[in-house]
Parts: structure tokens; sequence; C-alpha cells
């Protein structure tokens, strides 16, 4: 199931879903504080900033990004760069929250002409892990399964605003030849609602769900992945080797097949992370949820800030070891540049993608703001193929 690009209708749909929730969820004081900053932004910066950009300065002057996007992919990067720095995280939760995103999902189904969402998923709560079990067919054991950690910040996101990007994965590795690709999108506890390491613990026992009940113990079938800080969880999970709190039962895990990651955050906080001209993040925003997540570790220790690990990458590599994606032009590009180059030096398997002019997480990005199919699917093709050349499809020879 692909549904084509995001609209002019879409975008009025997502208003209507938010607005309530925002209500509900945000004291009127704090929403008017808001507004005091997004409506000059919407009515004399942001068209400003597009003239200016777009029409008045020439080609090479302006930003990597802005030089390959629709004018519409530009607005809507703009937007969210702004909401990113100026927005208190509390309020952006809201715009990624189940009560938002699902019922955007299901609009965008009708929209398509689908009454019935034609990919099974159900909400599961195991092993003390919460999430999104999706696969094509509920009634037999899946070939391949996604184990995939959103992202947001460690402070916003849900399983649920991702629905569309993991659907149409699973529909790509079906394509592939899968029989029955699955998705579990893990639903972690958000900070500061909890800080580490309860994320982690989370992270473990959603694997530990996956590995018990469809691995037989083995977990030779299981694809980790992620983006931005679920990317880090991911990678927090392979270099630790044991649960924090000693529970026995999560001290023997499996190595996955494969590591999926899409633009990790590698460095919580670090002078490697910096702003760009192109990309929506902002790294003092970064850096303030790094730590409410971690506190002081969050600049130290290597397992909660992977990219300072310089040790374990091969011990703790998924059996066809890792494969990572980004965009030459994000924030993080620098901190993952240095992470891979740490896995390297240890003789790690790792291949990478950096995508020319791409902002932060950009497969997501593309798949809902592309202006053609095959600039949607770029990002999903290239980490298909990398399964395709892994041990995960070995089944399929």
């Amino acid at each position: 199931m692909i549904l084509g690009p995001i609209n002019g209708l879409d975008c009025i749909a997502f208003v209507l879903f938010l607005v309530p929730q925002l209500l509900y969820n945000i004291a009127f004081g704090e929403l008017l504080s808001v507004a005091v900053q997004v409506i000059p932004f919407l009515v004399f910066q942001l068209p400003y900033q597009l003239v200016r950009e777009r029409y008045y300065l020439k080609k090479q002057s302006q930003s990597p990004f802005a030089q390959h996007a629709t004018l519409f992919q530009d607005l809507v990067i703009r937007c969210v760069r702004f909401a990113f720095a100026k927005i208190p995280a509390n309020v952006g939760r809201v715009f990624f929250s189940k009560w938002v995103a699902y019922p955007f999902f299901r609009f965008r189904l009708l929209r398509h002409g689908y009454l019935h969402c034609p990919i099974f998923y159900q909400e599961v709560v195991r092993f003390g892990a919460r999430g999104l079990w999706i696969i094509e067919d509920a009634h037999s054991d899946p070939d391949i399964i996604i184990y995939y950690a959103h992202g947001g910040g460690f402070s916003m996101g849900s399983a649920y605003f991702y629905m569309e990007f993991l659907m149409a994965w699973v529909t790509r590795l079906k394509e592939s030849g899968f029989k029955n690709p699955a998705v579990f999108a893990l639903e972690y506890t958000l900070v500061p609602d909890e800080q580490w390491p309860v994320q982690f613990n989370e992270t473990r026992a959603g694997y530990t769900f996956l590995q018990e009940t469809f691995g037989d113990g083995s977990a030779a079938k299981i694809c980790v992945s992620g983006d931005s800080a679920g990317a880090t969880l991911v990678l927090s999970m392979l270099l630790q080797p044991g649960r924090l709190e000693q529970d026995p039962q999560f001290q023997s895990l499996s190595r996955p097949g494969l590591a999926v990651l899409l633009s990790p955050w590698t460095h919580l906080v670090s002078g490697l992370n910096r702003n760009t001209r192109s990309d929506y993040l902002d790294k003092d925003s970064l850096h303030l949820y790094a730590k409410q997540y971690a506190g002081q570790a969050a600049l130290t220790d290597g397992v909660i800030s992977p990219g300072l690990c310089t040790g374990r990458w091969k011990k703790a590599s998924p059996l066809s070891g890792y494969r990572v994606l980004y965009g030459a032009e994000e924030v993080f590009a620098p901190g993952i540049q240095e992470m891979v180059n740490h896995m390297k030096k240890e003789n790690a398997v790792v291949k990478t993608h950096e995508q020319e002019a791409g902002v932060h997480a950009w497969p997501v990005v593309n798949l809902f703001l592309g202006a053609t199919r095959e600039q949607r699917l770029k990002g999903l093709d290239i980490m298909t193929d990398f399964i395709m050349s892994s041990s995960l499809a070995s089944s399929l020879k």
C-alpha cells in the first residue's frame, strides 16, 4: 500500500485534527504565547524568506535543499525548522501524537479509496513493551520482521505517525519477494514523562518480544531499524550487552540479522552537531532534549551517546552488519561520519548512503513530500535493497 503525496487537502485535514488536540492538551496561556510567535512567522517571515531565496538569490547562493526542492517542499521544511527551534516540546509532541496522526492516516486512506486498511495492524503490549504490530497476513508467521523505533528527540513522536511510511516499506518488501513481511514499531515512553534508562529498557523488551515470540530464541530474521533518536536507542541496545536492572530474562539476546539506521543521533551533545541552511533540526533544541533524556551522561556515556563509543562495534554487530542512511545537509552528518569511521576501524561491516542535499531522516520526508513516485520511494528502495543483499534475504534465493 503506497498512497499518493501530501497535498493541500491533506494539510487542511491535518490542521482540523490538530487544533482540538492542542486545545485539549495545552493550557490556553501557553497556546497564546506560541501563537504570538507563529503568526508573525507565517504572515511576514515565511513569505519573505521564500521569495528572497527562491526568486532573488542566484541558484548557487541558495541552500542546497532549496536548489532541489519544490515550492511546497521548501515551505513545509521552513515551517518545521521554525517549529523545532521555537515551539516547546510539549506542544510539538501533540503534532505527532496518536490522536492526531491516526485520524490523519485514516483520512489519507479514505482519500485514496480505502475504506479499510489493506495491511493488518494492531497495538500490542508484550514483555513490558508497547507498539504497533503491522503484518501482511495476520494468520501466518512473518518471514522478516522490521523492529522500528521512531525519532523525535526522545520528546516527541509516536509509532502512529510512521504508520504510512512503515506500511509502504512492508509493501516494497512484499514486492521484492518476501511472503509475509512484518513490522513492530515501538511506542516508547517520551521525555519528560520518563528518562534514561526507561526508554532503553523498553527497547530491549520489544526486541525480546520479537525474539521469543517469532524466532524460537533466534533473531536472524529481525532487522533492527529506526530514525534519529529511535536509531540511537537501537544502537544503545546493540552496544549494551545487558539490561541495567539485572533481570535474568534480558541477559541473553541473539544478534539481529541487520541494522538499517536512518539519520542516527550519534552524539547527543557535541560540537559535531551543527545547524545548516538546509536542515530543519536545531542543535540547541537537540542538546536540551538530550540533557532532559540522560542528564550529564549524554555528554560522556558511549552507550547513551553511541558516537562516543570507539570499541565493541564488531562484537555488537548484527549478522550482516550496519547500514546507515543520512542527508549530506543534516545537523548530524559530521557525527554520523565519525561513528562510521569508528565502525570501520574495528572492521565491522558497514555500508552508508549519503543523500546529496538531503535533510534529516530524508527517506521519511521524501515519502510524504516527494514530487515524483521515484523521489518518494528512493529512500525505501535503498533500505529494501540493503535488506535484499543481506542474510535476511537468504531464504528467498
